[in-house]
């Protein structure tokens, strides 16, 4: 009696280590898990990157007025009042600014030299 009951115990050990081991949710699962964590850190740390430059970009926009003159010029060619714009031959721009330059820049420039006066007031 006494041999069968040590040999379901040493069984049900076993059985247990089966499952602790190679079992689902066992070690060799854990492992696994854990190194796909690894690599989706690896992944995740250029966007966390990507998003610290953009939240300070998007706090730059709300608090300061520089960042959002520095948008407008870059990203739409916009010019101040008190600025001449001068167009170079040669000299490659998107066509989607020459449409907006031509609008804002031109709309009040002589006739004979083609570019904005800071004395002359637009409409």
């Amino acid at each position: 009696m006494r041999k069968w009951l040590v040999i379901t115990l040493l069984a049900v050990l076993a059985l247990l280590q089966y499952s602790l081991w190679l079992g689902n949710g066992g070690w060799q699962d854990l492992q696994n898990v854990k190194q796909r964590v690894a690599v989706q850190e690896a992944i995740n740390v250029p966007m966390r990157e990507r998003n610290a430059r953009l939240a300070a970009e998007v706090t730059d926009l709300k608090t300061g007025l520089d960042a959002i003159e520095e948008r407008a010029r870059s990203d739409m060619g916009m010019v101040r009042t008190d600025e001449q714009f001068f167009w170079v031959p040669g000299v490659a721009i998107k066509t989607e600014l020459m449409g907006i330059n031509a609008g804002l820049v031109f709309s009040n420039a002589s006739p004979n030299t083609g570019l904005t006066s800071p004395q002359e007031p637009r409409p």
